[in-house]
């Protein structure tokens, strides 16, 4: 399927941007099926507004912890527990390919 540069209005700021022929040959790998409803720059906008903190897209805390089959230091997403074994990311995914 050929594809051309559209010209689209952004719905945030009214601005005419354009739809480049890669853009939206992108679009369709991904399966999406409408056209962007805003600009790059309110896209960004709005993705840093998204990302900041209290953003759904926020760091997690990570706590740190030991690894329990290496001994090397890590951080992990959750609080570990006493009596339960905390893996960093290697030995995690060692042990899992493992069963």
């Amino acid at each position: 399927m050929g594809f051309t540069d559209r010209t689209l209005q952004c719905s945030d700021c009214s601005a005419t941007f354009t739809f480049t022929a890669e853009e939206q040959e992108f679009y369709a790998s991904k399966g999406y099926a409408n056209d962007p409803k805003r600009c790059p720059s309110c896209r960004e906008a709005r993705r840093s507004q998204r990302d900041s903190v209290g953003g759904y897209r926020a760091r997690r805390q990570m706590y740190p912890a030991v690894c329990a089959q290496c001994g090397k230091e890590c951080e992990v997403p959750f609080e570990p527990r006493e009596g339960r074994p905390v893996y960093c990311s290697e030995c995690y995914s060692k042990n899992r390919m493992a069963t």
